[in-house]
């Protein structure tokens, strides 16, 4: 059949809404008209679809992802009339080079002795080349121990001809920036002039991780302990097979773990006990079944729900279920700046959205949307405001969600592990270098201290503690 029967078989048909008129039409046709219909229907099917819930972000077509708001809250930038802002001018480090002028650039003539001079600082990378040194080791014959000894080589791993400095960066381009295996041997090729196999980098950043294994099992520690700690997960691939990347943190530190499970296993794994701090989450179940401490559900979550139901319900059940939802949502996140207000008046304002809060939750509703939200109010009403009453603690997951993207943007160009041990490994670089970024500390240096201190000693030293708290990542 051509492009112009096929186009004949369907012209003035709605697939989505065919009546036994136009299928009667189509079987009239012929069989090639039926089997390109049914093809029409399957190909409508595909596009109107939708990804299940525990389907990853990454996993769902571009077309069936929702379009954003183009319209920007507030225009890029800084508000008008605000100082400007620049990178400070470095130090001289390099020789100074002073210019001549004989000639006027613009016409040629012969120009007259310099009136004046300024000064013009340019930083720039000077061409990098590998430096390859020779070690020589002396052995000696120790009488006490009766065997050859010969001192400690601190600059690479035992039996390693690379040094720490270059893994170590190679790993930071791969595990922090998400930079692919063949980009990062590029660029160590073409700006190091650094010659590396692909299969040699992968087989040293397991090694280097099993060594640093207890540094990650250290901030896994002391994220348990922490006062809050902001939980978010997202889709990961590990072998071809879809497992999912948990993301734990607060302030100080971030915590990555790969697992099977995006359930009680997997979180059993994170709390071997209850913990005791501010859980932030947003309403997925198996958050609930963590033990012990308090819990502060992502209201920003609940408030994109609201918007994502009026796309597609305007009744005026949910109306009257989403307005009075809205304000009792905004009224808490203004209440919770605490501008301008006594504690006696924040007292009584906190006390009055409870109630609002259980109004709402225990009225009856005949929208099917009202019912649902009004049974989540119910299940999660103590769970909602905490906010309100614990210092520190922010109204929405919005932390956890910025930690995670990192790993969300190496799974877009990377696309997945090849095996358990790299999803390990990819947990393990992924924790200590977004870590030690938060604490304040250059993550790369930090690393090559550490190993030229195993290599010396047979031991790791201390997790590096917090030089600036909070820094940006």
């Amino acid at each position: 059949m051509g492009e112009t029967a096929q186009a004949s078989v369907l012209e003035g048909i709605n697939l989505t809404h065919l009546t036994r008129e136009e299928a009667e039409r189509i079987i009239a046709q012929g069989p090639e008209a039926i089997i390109f219909a049914l093809l029409e229907l399957s190909a409508l099917a595909r596009k109107n679809e939708k990804p299940s819930p525990s389907t990853p972000s990454s996993q769902a077509p571009p077309y069936r992802k929702e379009n954003t708001s183009s319209k920007r809250k507030q225009p890029p930038g800084r508000k008008a009339g605000h100082p400007g802002a620049r990178r400070p001018d470095p130090e001289p480090t390099g020789p100074e080079k002073r210019h001549t002028l004989e000639r006027c650039p613009k016409c040629g003539g012969v120009v007259a002795e310099p009136s004046e001079y300024r000064t013009r600082l340019i930083e720039d990378i000077p061409k990098a080349q590998p430096v390859v040194t020779k070690h020589v080791i002396p052995r000696c014959y120790c009488k006490n121990c009766k065997s050859l000894v010969e001192p400690v080589v601190v600059d690479a791993l035992p039996g390693a001809q690379l040094g720490h400095r270059a893994l170590v960066l190679s790993s930071w381009f791969h595990y922090s920036l998400g930079n692919t295996l063949s980009q990062i041997t590029n660029t160590l090729d073409a700006t190091f002039q650094f010659s590396v196999t692909e299969g040699g980098l992968v087989s040293a950043w397991h090694r280097m991780a099993g060594i640093l294994a207890p540094w990650y099992e250290k901030v896994h520690e002391e994220a348990l302990l922490g006062a809050k700690l902001h939980a978010d997960e997202t889709g990961y691939r590990v072998n071809g097979k879809t497992e999912w990347l948990w993301c734990f943190t607060n302030d100080d530190l971030t915590y990555y773990w790969i697992d099977p499970s995006r359930g009680e296993p997997a979180l059993r794994h994170i709390f071997a006990e209850a913990y005791n701090g501010v859980l932030i989450t947003d309403f997925w179940g198996p958050y609930d079944r963590i033990l012990g401490g308090k819990r502060q559900k992502c209201l920003t979550h609940l408030l994109r729900e609201l918007e994502k139901v009026d796309k597609r319900n305007a009744s005026p059940g949910w109306v009257e279920f989403r307005d009075p939802l809205k304000r009792l949502l905004q009224d808490a996140l203004r209440l919770g700046k605490r501008e301008g207000i006594s504690p006696e008046e924040f007292a009584s304002k906190r006390k009055r959205l409870d109630l609002r809060l259980d109004e709402l939750a225990e009225a009856n509703y005949r929208d099917a949307d009202a019912k649902r939200l009004s049974k989540r109010l119910r299940k999660y009403r103590h769970e909602l405001f905490t906010f309100l009453d614990e210092p520190g603690i922010p109204p929405d997951n919005n932390h956890a969600e910025r930690e995670i993207r990192p790993a969300v943007i190496m799974r877009k160009n990377c696309f997945h592990n090849m095996s358990q041990e790299g999803a390990v490994t990819q947990s393990i670089w992924m924790t200590l270098f977004r870590t030690l970024k938060r604490c304040g500390h250059n993550p790369v240096e930090a690393v090559v201290d550490a190993l030229k201190r195993y290599v010396a000693t047979g031991s790791l030293p201390p997790l590096p503690k917090a030089v600036q708290p909070n820094a940006p990542p």
